[in-house]
């Protein structure tokens, strides 16, 4: 099939430029065959005489009958330049595909596709979403290798090479937010979710700051997440008949988790799964390279893995009057220790509960954001998480609940509103400023760092800017060229 670029030799400046490219034959790598790369995964050739858009818009749901609209499209590519074949692809997408269609999707896969064929295709999908039901989840699912390029990430179509410069790859490849997420219209009361399972960047590179795929920002209503964290590798077989260690752990859960589960608590708990199974692993160099994959989440709803109409029918919207009730208060709750403790007195009274795997998550989040909150550097308070109704927007109290049980992203947001809340006077603004960014970066926010370092250089407290921009870099971000230069 013709390709978008020509794949060639790397040059040593390719390799050790900022955006670097490089990713390794595994045969070097890894004696035990394995290969970098996340592979994603889309299957099924359209019938003859009709495009690959054309397809995917033809197997979409038109729905209309007031159920809620569930659609995924499976983007992947296995086809690359030798070293580069992902192998894995086709039963990646397989695999997920099932565990998909089982919680209701709709399911369309592409495989293998230039870049052309890839924007038509995701065109589809985004003309379909347009038409979705005011509650519906739409999911798009990319695997195959991915780049960087002027801090964007790309998802690089089949048959171009990795290893080819960052110019031509700018133009050679999907954009992840402007060609895919930004085309994508949510649904009011709905869900946006963009999986990226893509190698990221060389294993030679794990030791240095450019990192080949970046921190992002959802936007909103929306849910992005990757199969390893940013400048991280992610490591899969060099065989076609395993998995990748982030979408095993996927579908796994996607096929065992309660109808119960959310969306949001799901990828949290394939993120513990995929860094546990790969520290678990019997071969050192997986050990060492065991992927924590990254989530960026701006969900403004709790949708669930089962389907509204079918949870009501099977009787799963109700449990007892008393595990109810608990569960209702422990989401009222705002303040990280409160949390905790309601969340272990939860899980050991209800043991078996349909919401067991939410409230898992919330009590191991809720812990980190309290051990966080103790520390000296952060110059937050457990004042700062009590809520007033009366004053506080829906929105401020629905991010406060959240970065209380660990989000990061929620976190940022409460900065960026605290910057602009004067009620207090401009000090006041400044200090919960501070200390909302200080707290969103210690949970892992690169981009909160970077913009916190700037905020310090024009305060003209340099070691405290250096400080944070040193932060954001080891958490793996790179700020686009005009943010880069406003620092210098």
């Amino acid at each position: 099939m013709p390709t978008e670029c020509k794949p060639r030799t790397p040059t040593r400046s390719s390799v050790t430029s900022r955006t670097r490219r490089g990713v390794l034959r595994a045969a070097v790598l890894l004696p035990m065959a394995l290969e970098l790369g996340g592979m994603c995964a889309a299957h099924a050739a359209p019938p003859p005489g009709q495009t690959a858009a054309a397809a995917v818009a033809a197997a979409l749901p038109r729905g209309g009958d007031g159920t809620q609209t569930r659609i995924a499209l499976l983007l992947g590519n296995a086809d690359y330049p030798d070293p580069f074949t992902l192998p894995p692809a086709p039963k990646n997408v397989t695999d997920l595909a099932a565990a998909l269609m089982r919680r209701g999707f709709e399911v369309s896969n592409a495989l293998n596709l230039g870049l052309d064929a890839a924007r038509q295709v995701v065109a589809a999908f985004a003309e379909r979403a347009r038409h979705a039901s005011a509650d519906g989840v739409l999911f798009f699912y990319f695997t195959g290798h991915g780049a960087q390029a002027d801090a964007a990430n790309l998802l690089l179509p089949a048959g171009v090479s990795p290893a080819e410069s960052p110019d031509s790859l700018r133009d050679a490849c999907l954009h992840l937010l402007r060609d895919v997420v930004q085309t994508i219209t949510t649904p009011p009361q709905g869900l946006t979710i963009a999986v990226v399972d893509a190698c990221r960047t060389s294993l030679l590179a794990t030791t240095h700051h450019d990192a080949s795929m970046n921190q992002v920002e959802a936007p909103p209503g929306s849910m992005i997440v990757f199969s390893t964290a940013a400048g991280k590798p992610a490591i899969a077989p060099a065989v076609a008949d395993r998995d990748t260690f982030f979408t095993a752990a996927l579908v796994k859960l996607l096929e065992s988790e309660s109808d119960e589960t959310s969306f949001s608590d799901l990828f949290q708990l394939v993120r513990t799964d995929v860094y546990r199974e790969m520290r678990a692993y019997p071969i050192p160099i997986i050990r060492q390279f065991a992927q924590d994959p990254f989530i960026a989440d701006h969900s403004f709803v709790r949708v669930t893995l089962g389907r509204p109409s079918a949870m009501a029918r099977a009787g799963q919207g109700f449990g007892s009057v008393s595990e109810e009730q608990a569960w209702k208060e422990l989401q009222e709750l705002s303040v990280p220790e409160q949390i905790s403790k309601a969340a272990a007195a939860f899980l050991s009274a209800y043991p078996h509960s349909k919401y067991r795997a939410a409230v898992k998550v919330e009590l191991r989040g809720s812990r980190r954001a309290n051990a966080i909150l103790q520390r000296s550097d952060i110059q937050l308070y457990v004042s700062d998480f009590v809520l007033h109704p009366k004053r506080d927007s829906a929105q401020w109290m629905r991010d406060v609940r959240r970065a209380a049980r660990g989000d990061k992203d929620a976190a940022a947001r409460l900065g960026a509103a605290a910057l602009h809340d004067k009620r207090g006077g401009p000090e006041r603004a400044s200090a919960r400023y501070e200390g909302w960014m200080q707290f969103a970066a210690a949970l892992g926010n690169g981009i909160a760092s970077y913009q916190l370092a700037l905020y310090y250089r024009e305060q003209r407290q340099p070691m405290l800017a250096s400080q944070f921009e040193a932060l954001a870099l080891r958490l793996g971000y790179t700020p686009p060229p005009t943010l880069s230069n406003v620092r210098r």
